[in-house]
């Protein structure tokens, strides 16, 4: 059965991603002092005690704002309260009880789920001695905690843990099969598309650029397959970066593509491709990270030639002319799951192991066809082996490196992605100056790569 879910709420700003990045050991909702950085539901995993459940950051209730996403946030806590077990119910400790938090009491107590009443920012001796005032919301006895410093938590978890359904066996833990990342422009769709996927409403989706901030991690099953997408927040120019929160963000979306398995580039097919799009290829490239390039919202474009697309996409994106290509209606669901099953495809490309002799004849036909161009010292090519998948990684001795690098280091990355069937990933190519065996080495021990 699933895991036992616990929500956190309160008004905006009083410390739940805090509270959440407590939990988790690390930074998982962005933290900035401004209200309504929490967007979409966060849910992470939490083990205390040998028991597992769910914890889940919400948007804060009430929140209004220039952006007209109210309505969205509150959608979605009210989804994330109704499939709860328990509520941890925040509020500010330092600030004291506000209008706001009795709104908050309110929605709750219609809702009738176990409530724990956590009170942040309790950081001093005096601060504790006031947590009895909150008594009056009617959720029992405070706890009194601090998520920056750590005081409190596993008081917390103790209480929540009490209202779980411990006598029920928890599903074992499953790693994902496939952990991809959606990146792209503001606006290009990533939520929808992730909403599709995981057939309900796990992201805002919203026509505002920029909905989404924080790197959203959403867990879905397909058949038997466990995937992974992260939501990221649409990027734009630097220069564009506006404040801290969207530092943040695109910062976290870095980081969200390279701990993806895959990345999914999405892009807008009413738009050209533009710089946004050219630096994250720059950026896959340079982490060799497999991508599916997909052209959205094809529902609402006249017509797509789909010849001209691909000879543009590959001009524009010249490090990426490896990559597929696939388009799509994220809203309407066209051609989707055949889109998933390409992520698939590239994850299995990406994990091939070739065997050492089959290495080195390739190496040796490549050769013949081509050797590098050199004024003086004639270029001698030794032997390869590969030392890693995810990307495939491939280390060859040589005499001189330099003799090799640059156009010769892509011609031979392409013949091997032709002879052993990974035409649509990036290969990692490393030259190594063979040594000769130095006074001491074991008798028959292999020269010493450099």
């Amino acid at each position: 059965m699933p895991l036992p879910l616990v929500a956190i709420v309160g008004r905006p700003n009083v410390g739940k991603s805090s509270l959440l990045n407590r939990f988790a050991g690390r930074r998982v909702s962005i933290v900035e002092p401004t209200a309504g950085v929490t967007r979409d539901r966060i849910v992470i995993p939490v083990e205390h005690r040998g028991q597992r459940f769910e914890v889940m950051d919400t948007g804060g209730l009430g929140l209004v704002d220039e952006e007209r996403l109210k309505e969205h946030i509150e959608a979605q806590i009210q989804v994330a309260l109704e499939a709860c077990d328990a509520v941890l119910f925040v509020v500010d400790g330092k600030e004291g009880p506000v209008p706001g938090d009795e709104l908050v009491a309110r929605r709750l107590r219609r809702l009738g789920h176990p409530v724990v009443l956590v009170v942040n920012k309790t950081e001093s001796y005096a601060e504790e001695q006031l947590v009895g005032a909150w008594e009056r919301l009617g959720f029992g006895e405070p706890v009194p905690c601090s998520a920056l410093e750590g005081f409190g938590i596993s008081v917390v978890l103790d209480r929540v843990m009490g209202f779980l359904p411990a006598d029920e066996e928890p599903e074992e833990h499953r790693d994902a099969d496939l952990r991809f990342a959606v990146v792209g422009k503001r606006n290009s769709g990533k939520s929808t598309l992730i909403n599709q996927l995981a057939g309900e409403e796990r992201v805002i989706v919203s026509e505002i650029p920029g909905t989404t901030r924080d790197s959203v991690d959403v867990v879905f099953d397909d058949g038997d397959r466990r995937l992974v997408a992260i939501d990221t927040a649409g990027l734009r120019k630097k220069s564009s970066i506006e404040d801290a929160i969207e530092m943040f963000s695109h910062a976290r979306a870095r980081a969200s593509i390279k701990r993806s398995d895959v990345v999914l580039h999405l892009f807008d097919v009413r738009e050209p491709i533009s710089q946004v799009d050219k630096k994250l290829a720059h950026e896959y490239a340079r982490l060799h990270k497999p991508v599916l390039i997909v052209g959205n919202k094809i529902d609402l474009a006249d017509s797509i030639d789909l010849e001209k697309w691909d000879a543009y996409i590959r001009q524009q994106l010249a490090l990426l002319h490896f990559a597929p290509v696939a388009f799509i209606s994220a809203k309407e669901g066209q051609n989707v799951r055949d889109m998933v099953q390409v992520l698939f495809d590239l994850m299995e490309q990406s994990g091939t192991r070739v065997g050492t002799g089959d290495l080195n004849r390739s190496l040796q036909e490549a050769k013949q066809k081509l050797s590098p161009k050199s004024r003086g010292k004639m270029p001698k090519l030794y032997f390869g082996t590969q030392t890693a998948v995810h990307p495939p990684t491939f280390v060859i001795f040589v005499n001189d490196p330099a003799l090799f690098r640059g156009n010769y280091e892509r011609y031979l990355a392409n013949h091997l992605r032709s002879r052993f069937g990974l035409e649509e990933i990036p290969l990692r190519v490393v030259f190594r100056e063979r040594t000769r065996a130095r006074p001491g080495d074991a008798k028959g021990a292999p020269a010493r790569p450099s």
